[in-house]
């Protein structure tokens, strides 16, 4: 990591919900469209990247987000050294990816801040400052959102019924934490 400098400075707790940062966490973007791109990601990770919107593939060491359709979010399920920026699964991804002109990866560790929020609480939370509907998403796990957050672009992951990570840009870090912190304490 670069320096890991987050704004967010304490683990929280209110009624029904908890609130941390997960750090730090290796996240890769990977693009790609062809048949040739999925089987070399495949061969290279041990597991099948989510084809079907809205949805995540999980495999011992890392956890891949469908963002679009050539588009995925690899996050490892692990916190990684501090003072490492050099990953294997990205230098095996650029190796068999990128440089064989499949696909594109791209380091995002660093500019993704993931805050764990749990209890029962969540979908109350983001009810007060989200524009989607969550019904159907709390009820099935490892369904993946790009939505709006109290004005800002986040990514949602549920990991288990009452428990998401939340992906949000490090410039907004600050912002987000502080508007979900004020919210939860209203809840």
């Amino acid at each position: 990591m670069l320096n890991y400098i987050t704004p967010i400075n304490e683990d929280k707790s209110y009624s029904d919900l908890e609130i941390k940062e997960i750090k730090p966490i290796m996240k890769l973007i990977i693009r790609g469209k062809t048949k040739d791109f999925i089987t070399a990601i495949g061969k290279n990770l041990n597991m099948i990247l989510p084809i079907e919107t809205n949805t995540s593939t999980s495999g011992k060491t890392l956890t891949a987000l469908w963002l679009s359709p050539d588009e995925w979010m690899l996050i490892s399920n692990e916190i990684i050294s501090v003072d490492t920026n050099a990953y294997d699964v990205e230098n095996n991804l650029i190796n068999n990816v990128s440089k064989v002109n499949l696909g594109a990866v791209t380091d995002v560790s660093d500019q993704f801040v993931m805050i764990n929020i749990k209890g029962s609480k969540v979908f109350d939370l983001f009810a007060t400052g989200s524009p989607f509907d969550f019904n159907d998403f709390k009820n099935k796990k490892g369904s993946v959102v790009q939505t709006i957050l109290s004005h800002i672009d986040v990514i949602i992951h549920l990991t288990e019924i009452n428990e998401v990570n939340l992906l949000v840009r490090r410039s907004f870090s600050e912002h987000l934490y502080s508007w979900i912190n004020d919210s939860a304490s209203r809840l």
